[in-house]
């Protein structure tokens, strides 16, 4: 499709949320079996009270040993549990460690231009950059072997193509579907991991899996499973999130081209743009609840034991929080979006994703002059539904 096409799909999906907005800020959806909660301050309610709200949602991880093997390590556990690996994981994956890795980062960003560049100035950003360069970075930093890094990207690739969402679709069908689907995907990964895990925790190098294993606090350590758990968020969702920030930062960058041009005046504004591209196009469009107790919000009593959809979209285009929220403007502040979550599960790869888009953007920027999206080749856009991002974006670079 054509960038015009693919803004359509982007306009067709806010017009969906426009619709469930229209039926109430919170309400219940008879086809889906969930409650909507569309408004920034219900959400942030939903996101921060993790006593009312779990993030432990069996409809979308349905009780099955792979499932639940996968979950034992990535975070979606409520506390006393949620606290105790966080705490461990935290220990290795420091702040410290990640702005370490900027010279790696910069490194791995001028090779894989020096790489596209060799093809010509007409390449795919996503091909080329957006993926292969937090992929690079998560595998190198776990200590993953060149030679399983084409096996784990195939498995990741796969993943995102078949866990995907219909807006209508039941929450009891949706759970099946992952058994049929994901779950073998699952089992491979998690089998994969474990084996590597394991040899690890024997011969332990200078990486974060090595690191993860040596932690303890109070006496206790992550065990093989958690740390599979972990490294499997990691390398399926880590890197798609600064994949799909990249892609929707370059987009908006082409929908509005005075940006390009402040932003070259200025590059200490690099930073703002990120944070606005992640409000303005989330890549995971909404988060998973379920309600542990009667509870009320925006007005409505949800049920103990309800799934609670919290749309992290129509929270970070709420008018009454963002001015004019439908405008790109990198000069909004604060810009309090709810991207990353809030309170607890704030993601703790946020870091991570920022410096690796931002060192991009500040690469491509300082290697070429002018950065077109192409009009003559289709941009593919991912299901909104399910992730806002872009499967392929074909450019066109000039240089001097």
């Amino acid at each position: 499709m054509s960038v015009k096409q693919s803004e359509r799909i982007l306009s067709n999906f806010l017009a969906y949320l426009d619709g469930l907005r229209e039926r109430g800020a919170v309400h219940f959806d008879d086809k889906i079996k969930a409650w909507h909660v569309l408004d920034y301050h219900d959400v942030l309610q939903v996101l921060t009270d993790s006593a009312a709200f779990s993030s432990d949602v069996a409809p979308l991880a349905p009780k099955q040993e792979d499932f639940d093997l996968f979950k034992k390590g990535n975070f979606g556990a409520d506390d006393p549990v949620h606290r105790r690996l966080r705490g461990l994981v935290s220990r290795a994956f420091t702040p410290k460690m990640i702005a370490g890795l900027e010279p790696r980062i910069t490194e791995v960003t001028l090779q894989l231009l020096d790489d596209a560049d060799a093809g010509g100035d007409q390449w795919d950003l996503i091909e080329q950059l957006g993926y292969p360069l937090p992929f690079i970075v998560i595998a190198e930093m776990l200590g993953i072997p060149v030679s399983d890094r084409a096996f784990v990207r195939r498995l990741s690739d796969t993943f995102f193509e078949v866990h995907n969402v219909d807006p209508e679709q039941s929450l009891d069908s949706l759970g099946e579907s992952a058994v049929n689907n994901v779950a073998p995907l699952l089992r491979e990964l998690n089998t994969h991991l474990l084996e590597f895990v394991r040899r690890r925790r024997k011969n332990p190098g200078d990486d974060l899996t090595s690191k993860l294993l040596e932690v303890e606090v109070d006496g206790v350590r992550l065990d093989d499973e958690e740390t599979v758990g972990f490294l499997g968020l990691l390398l399926l969702a880590g890197h798609v999130t600064a994949t799909s920030t990249l892609g929707n930062t370059v987009l908006a960058l082409h929908e509005n081209p005075e940006v390009w041009t402040q932003l070259r005046a200025d590059p200490a504004l690099i930073p703002a743009a990120v944070e606005e591209s992640m409000r303005y196009r989330p890549p995971f469009p909404r988060l998973g609840r379920q309600a542990t107790k009667d509870v009320e919000i925006g007005g409505q009593k949800i049920p103990a034991g309800a799934f609670v959809l919290a749309w992290l979209t129509t929270a970070n285009r709420d008018d009454r929080v963002f001015a004019d929220p439908d405008r790109f403007d990198i000069h909004r502040a604060p810009n309090p979006h709810l991207t990353f979550g809030k309170g607890m599960h704030f993601c703790l790869g946020a870091p991570l994703a920022r410096l690796e888009v931002g060192i991009a953007l500040r690469l491509l920027m300082e290697r070429y002059s002018d950065i077109r999206v192409r009009d003559d080749l289709p941009v593919n856009l991912r299901n909104p539904w399910a992730m806002i991002g872009v499967n392929q974006l074909p450019i066109e670079v000039r240089k001097g």
